[in-house]
């Protein structure tokens, strides 16, 4: 019970918080519900013997693990401000609107991130330099935001799930001690169901969506004040490709997306001097630096007479990513706290107390790792620690370990995105311009996944047996 109380205390909060600001819970009320929580949490530790010292270092533990993290959302409000003063993402814009048909929208920008995913193992990177390209873009043809974002979400999430430079792949794979590639051949049986069913639904979509408001006339003049405002052209293009190539050389996603940065502030200065100087608001050579500086800690505010344009392009910048780092600390003080007392051991303890069957483990599995999600805040603790807790319970039941680690990334990984207060949630909020809950039933392929897990579950298909001898094929091993 006590520690129930917490948690429920936080629902009600939440829930409240939700109910009285609804798309504006989580820019202060949300953080407020957390940070009392983490006290009440920290009061019931000190009931049961801990000190208060220990609640606090447990605090001080929880941040510091998603501290990473935050210099991530930090670098990538940078890298979208300078993106834009450099035309980068005007140009993906201008090309995209011109390529991309508003019936085959949907699935095709799930396809092109779950490609881009696939090939750097990074979700975050590739909602924040492509999916801000397609929100974009969806805004030009006059498609909806919130399906925009799912299907960019969905994409980026199956490729960051299937790709063996993924940090939570790998994670998933070390914690249940099983080989990364047989675990990514494990997953197969899940993942690819789940994301064909997501395509049919995006097409479905994409086919049947009203796009009569955004007529020729109006793309037109959205493609002419792109042009009237920045220089589109192929070279905007360099710091994407830079990046995707940094990515794919596996350097470390920080230093990558500050380089990345950098050289969009270089290219803006070089080939958009006037809206750098536009932007500092002087002239002479020094404006120069003081802009492209500009866009890195407030991003680019666009003066264009098109409000389309204006409200496509004002944004970036390290500022507007403080509010989603003030709800991450918040969420991981309450993590933090409730793990260092024991009690996020002792609610799966309890989980697992009523469990008898296959179907009920797996199930057990998901609805562990998604109320970690919600509790602990970070998907690294919702994959690490039902990954330790569940290691015995599958091996009593007669199942490999690779089930573990794959019903792990079916619902650690994947539902992390739907939280609004867990680090994936937040960070896809500020990055995407689209609340969680209003995302979230368009984040198709993050819904379906942990489902089919536990359909699988019930229906014993594809449960690999405990002592199973398995093999890579000569091709995988090489790699």
């Amino acid at each position: 019970m006590d520690a129930l109380i917490p948690l429920l205390i936080l629902i009600a909060l939440l829930s409240l918080s939700v109910y009285f600001y609804g798309a504006d819970s989580s820019y202060g009320p949300n953080q407020i519900a957390l940070l009392l929580c983490a006290g009440v949490a920290a009061l019931m530790g000190m009931k049961n013997g801990f000190t208060w010292k220990e609640m606090e270092g447990g605090m001080l533990h929880g941040i510091g693990l998603v501290f990473g993290a935050i210099l991530i959302l930090l670098a990538v409000g940078a890298l979208i401000g300078s993106w834009i003063l450099a035309g980068t993402v005007p140009s993906m814009i201008y090309y995209g609107v011109q390529i991309l048909s508003p019936q085959w929208f949907y699935a095709a920008s799930c396809i092109i991130c779950a490609i881009v995913g696939l090939s750097i193992g990074s979700s975050w990177t590739t909602a924040g330099t492509l999916g801000v390209a397609l929100m974009g873009i969806a805004g030009a043809l006059g498609l909806n935001p919130a399906v925009t974002a799912g299907a960019v979400i969905s994409g980026a999430y199956f490729g960051d799930k299937m790709s063996p430079l993924s940090d939570t792949t790998n994670v998933a794979a070390a914690v249940t001690s099983n080989d990364l590639f047989l675990h990514i051949r494990h997953m197969l049986w899940t993942t690819m169901p789940a994301f064909v069913i997501a395509l049919v639904i995006f097409s479905v979509i994409g086919l049947s969506a009203d796009t009569t408001h955004a007529s020729a006339e109006d793309i037109q003049q959205l493609l002419g004040a792109l042009q009237g405002e920045f220089n589109i052209s192929i070279i905007s293009m360099l710091p994407l490709a830079l990046l995707l190539f940094m990515a794919w050389k596996k350097i470390p996603a920080y230093p990558t997306l500050i380089i990345g940065s950098l050289v969009g502030c270089m290219i803006a200065m070089i080939f958009e001097p006037n809206a750098t100087r536009q932007l500092a608001g002087g002239e002479g050579n020094l404006s120069l630096l003081k802009g492209a500086w500009h866009s890195l800690f407030d991003g680019y505010k666009s003066t264009s007479s098109n409000e389309a344009v204006a409200s496509l392009l004002s944004k970036g910048g390290m500022s507007s990513m403080l509010n989603t780092i003030w709800l991450i600390i918040s969420a991981m003080a309450f993590g933090g706290v409730m793990e260092r007392a024991g009690f996020l051991e002792r609610i799966v303890n309890w989980a697992l107390s009523g469990v008898k069957t296959v179907g009920g483990l797996i199930t057990s599995t998901v609805l562990t790792c998604f109320g970690m999600n919600a509790a602990a805040g970070d998907q690294y603790m919702a994959i690490i620690i039902p990954g330790r807790m569940f290691r015995e319970a599958f091996a009593d039941k007669g199942l490999h370990g690779l089930n573990l680690s794959r019903t792990l990334e079916d619902s650690g990984t994947i539902t992390s995105v739907l939280i609004p207060w867990n680090t994936c949630g937040a960070y896809m909020s500020a990055t995407l311009g689209i609340a969680t809950f209003t995302y979230a039933p368009f984040a198709l392929f993050n819904i379906i996944c942990p489902l089919l897990a536990i359909a699988y579950g019930w229906l014993h298909f594809k449960q690999m047996p405990l002592g199973k001898q398995v093999q890579l094929p000569v091709a995988e091993e090489r790699a």
